[in-house]
């Protein structure tokens, strides 16, 4: 209950929206004791060999852009190539082997010397099945990582095994993870969590709640889904040559959704430049999408002026509409 908007937003992103700190370390202990076990694994002369060094979390857990509840949590586990190299192609990255020793070459495709993500990804599964602690956890193979569901946690965490490329000519490097045909593909999250943090702390570390706010909007509505990544990608675009988003979430909504209801329609580039146009919305998704954001900017508008003409309750109220159930009544 709440008899002001700013109150009420200050409740609403504490207590629906926002991680709980005590999840968010909970959650960061879990990781780091999974990782533990997932080191050990290189003990056995059948895993492959780590290289600690380039572990990496990804995902918006680790871009500190995760809502409730606290359902995944992505990481990326380091190992070493041992001196393969990688072919890339127009459809698939192939990473290569030889005659020489080494550990990868267990896991090689059937009559090839180029290795198999789906052979690694598969080990990891099965020796993670073997950990006590998880007996009762639910293991499953997605199409690029090993999903461990945990039975005590409200968790799940998504692993994905990684090597490192060495400094192209640019002098560059890319992360190869699964691609989920058995291949590999670039990827480097460094670059995600760089630009957000960057961005974010340009507007005076006020972006992030706003990226909350807008992936919880999109769960309250029958829309066709954003994917979270698009979507704040195009968040950060908006925030991009800014430097005055503002504590107060209410007064940049405004704004923004003008901002993607325009551009959600168009191709929006992956600024890792990786993956090219991300938007893969069909064009009737992304028009459907595009008029839900001006209209709720209409609402948005409509909120706003109620409240400064200090009719709090019909603000309160159009921001529920906007929002829904789950943001504080007046009161």
């Amino acid at each position: 209950m709440a008899t002001t908007v700013t109150s009420a937003f200050s409740e609403f992103m504490s207590d629906v929206v926002n991680l709980r700190k005590s999840s968010t370390d909970d959650a960061r202990t879990s990781r780091d004791w999974l990782y533990e076990k997932l080191n050990g694994f290189e003990s056995d002369a059948a895993s492959p060999k780590n290289y600690p060094e380039i572990h990496i979390g990804f995902g918006s857990f680790a871009r500190r852009t995760k809502i409730r509840p606290l359902d995944d949590i992505d990481l990326m586990f380091g190992l070493s190539a041992e001196g393969c190299t990688y072919t890339i192609y127009s459809d698939r990255i192939t990473l290569n082997s030889d005659d020489t020793p080494r550990r990868l070459n267990n896991f090689r495709h059937p009559d090839s010397q180029t290795i198999s993500s789906v052979r690694i990804l598969n080990h990891f599964k099965n020796k993670l099945q073997n950990i006590p602690q998880y007996e009762k956890a639910d293991l499953k193979r997605n199409q690029e990582a090993v999903t461990l569901q945990l039975s005590t946690k409200t968790w799940n965490f998504d692993i994905v095994p990684c090597f490192i490329t060495h400094a192209d000519v640019l002098g560059r490097s890319y992360y190869l993870i699964p691609d989920g045909s058995g291949n590999w593909k670039k990827t480097d999250p460094r670059i995600d969590k760089a630009r957000t943090t960057e961005i974010n702390v340009k507007n005076s570390g006020n972006m992030l709640n706003v990226i909350r706010a807008v992936k919880y909007w999109q769960t309250t509505k029958a829309l066709p889904s954003i994917g979270s990544y698009l979507l704040e990608t195009l968040i950060l675009n908006y925030y991009e040559h800014r430097t005055t988003c503002q504590q107060w979430v209410d007064l940049e909504l405004e704004g923004l959704f003008n901002h993607l209801s325009f551009y959600i329609r168009y191709s929006v580039n992956d600024h890792k430049n990786i993956q090219g146009d991300i938007n893969h919305l069909s064009y009737e998704a992304r028009e459907k999408i595009s008029q839900k954001f001006s209209s709720e900017a209409l609402k948005v508008s409509e909120a706003r002026g109620l409240e400064k003409n200090n009719e709090h309750q019909k603000s309160i109220n159009k921001w529920r509409e906007i929002f829904g159930s789950d943001f504080p009544a007046f009161g």
